[in-house]
């Protein structure tokens, strides 16, 4: 005889695992996409986020306009800086939304460089506490990776984007799995 608490508790685990094998089989599905398709698919991923930061400047352009034009206590220069401002985003936004290709290339570029530069800078703050260092082997072995890593991706964004690419969707297929044999594990007797 069940009682309507365990009935419940039931439902819930029975929730809990489904969404793990759910979330898990998305993630593998993903992972393998990226994996046999990372040209296609980071193209595709990167035209996404172009296109939202296209919308984004869109919408804020219209916002300053709009915020310039019915303001009741911006001053002369402020409404014209406001305006000035609200056109170059609209303009900016209209240009990535027409290049939408250049736009996901320049970003890849851009997001690999930044990784790059903060890389490096965290191999080099490394070295600097490697004497206050509990571990001084391992912290000038994580500073030279972190270097190198830093100037790779800083010399070869592309190639640097990619390779983080792959790496993701390596990630998604393990973390995947593991979430699918945590659905079939889950509310079993440890």
């Amino acid at each position: 005889m069940t009682s309507p608490e365990t009935n419940l508790l039931q439902r819930a685990g029975d929730g809990v695992r489904t969404a793990f094998g759910v979330g898990g089989l998305i993630a593998i599905v993903l992972g393998l996409l990226i994996m046999f398709f990372p040209g296609k698919t980071g193209a595709v991923a990167m035209q996404i986020v172009a296109a939202v930061m296209a919308a984004y400047a869109l919408v804020v352009g219209v916002v300053y306009i709009g915020s310039a034009i019915f303001s009741r206590t911006l001053g002369g220069w402020a409404r014209t800086g406001h305006i000035l401002l609200g056109v170059l985003y609209v303009i900016g936004g209209i240009v990535m939304m027409v290049n939408l290709g250049a736009t996901a290339a320049v970003l890849a570029i851009f997001l690999s460089v930044t990784i790059g530069v903060l890389w490096l800078f965290e191999g080099v703050m490394a070295f600097t506490v490697v004497k206050q260092s509990g571990n001084k082997t391992w912290t000038v072995i994580y500073g030279i990776i972190s270097v190198i890593a830093g100037l790779s991706l800083m010399l070869s964004p592309l190639l640097g984007a990619v390779t983080l690419w792959l790496l993701l969707g390596i990630s998604m297929v393990v973390m995947g799995v593991v979430q699918v044999v945590r659905a079939f594990k889950f509310g079993s007797a440890e």
